[in-house]
């Protein structure tokens, strides 16, 4: 029972990020007009409200969709990591609900589920996500001849494990006592496991999505949902974390994926180009054949799936 939980989680998990994903490709390359619904005849006679919107649900300018969403997704994430860190130390709602569903799973766990959730569990573990992100780096530098794609996983990776790291250490919550193993473990909120499968491989899904069709990064975005969603329902199930553990590592590994994609945004993609060709671009074009420079565009930057690049920067 608890291994099939576990799929029904990640499926619906997965699928409703696909599904998301899609939307917002279709708005972000539908004209603003369309976008507004009723509002449009306010939009319409609002200057100042009809170039904010614009701005905003454009992906192709500075404060465009993909920028507005990690931020939204960056400060969402340290919400919810606050308000549960504060909520853990005194809320007796929250601490009833979080041993319920840890007693449940220990009377449900049998041998075989038990070694499904070991599988899954350690799809969040630090050496995997290393050895994972080491293979990325090599194949799509390779691929790409983008001297970028190594510094940003190393920035989600090693950011994700000092936050994560530190934030347990102020916490300092106990672990569920069902399983021996987990009083081995250290402080338990928020997951290690979860905060890491959240980060990387959604980071790995925009990695590998740059030269892919909308349909692909759609796939692509579902994917690294599930597999995060999959390995924190797999702590919880396995009696090493809280659910609010694990909620809190989701909120946290994806709140700095945000932050590194703001940071690293510009670099990852063609700059100049459409958003949806810029990958294409940068994947097919011989280093010999990519421009140098950048054309500025009417707001004197360059323009790359909403994040910002100068006109005199190069890229490599």
């Amino acid at each position: 029972m608890p291994l099939v939980i576990l799929v029904l989680l990640a499926l619906t998990a997965g699928l409703a990020a696909a599904v998301l994903a899609t939307f917002l490709q279709r708005r972000a390359a539908a004209p603003v007009a369309d976008r507004t619904g009723g509002a449009a005849g306010a939009v319409r006679r609002n200057p100042w409200l009809r170039r904010t919107l614009a701005s905003r649900m454009d992906a192709g300018t500075l404060t465009g969709l993909a920028l507005t969403l990690a931020l939204l997704a960056l400060l969402t994430g340290g919400i919810v990591v606050g308000g549960l860190a504060v909520l853990l130390h005194g809320n007796p709602t929250i601490v009833g609900l979080d041993a319920r569903i840890s007693a449940w799973a220990h009377r449900h766990a049998t041998t075989w589920s038990r070694d499904g959730l070991d599988v899954v569990t350690n799809l969040g573990g630090t050496v995997v996500v290393i050895a994972l992100a080491m293979v990325l780096a090599v194949v799509e530098t390779a691929r790409t001849r983008s001297r970028w794609i190594t510094p940003f996983l190393l920035a989600v990776l090693a950011g994700e494990l000092l936050l994560s790291t530190t934030i347990k250490g102020l916490v300092d919550r106990a672990r569920p006592t069902l399983n021996p193993t987990a009083q081995t473990l250290g402080p338990s909120f928020p997951s290690g496991h979860t905060t890491a499968a959240a980060a990387f491989y959604t980071a790995a899904a925009l990695v590998i999505g740059r030269s892919a069709g909308p349909r692909a990064r759609a796939a692509l975005a579902g994917a690294a949902v599930g597999i995060a969603v999959a390995v924190a329902a797999s702590r919880v199930l396995l009696d090493v974390h809280w659910v609010t553990d694990v909620i809190g590592g989701l909120a946290l590994g994806w709140a700095w994926f945000a932050a590194c994609s703001i940071a690293f945004g510009g670099r990852l993609l063609r700059f100049g180009a459409p958003a949806a060709a810029a990958g294409s671009v940068a994947a097919a074009s011989p280093p010999s054949e990519r421009p140098a420079r950048v054309e500025p565009a009417p707001n004197g930057y360059g323009v790359a799936a909403g994040f910002p690049q100068r006109p005199h920067d190069e890229e490599p």
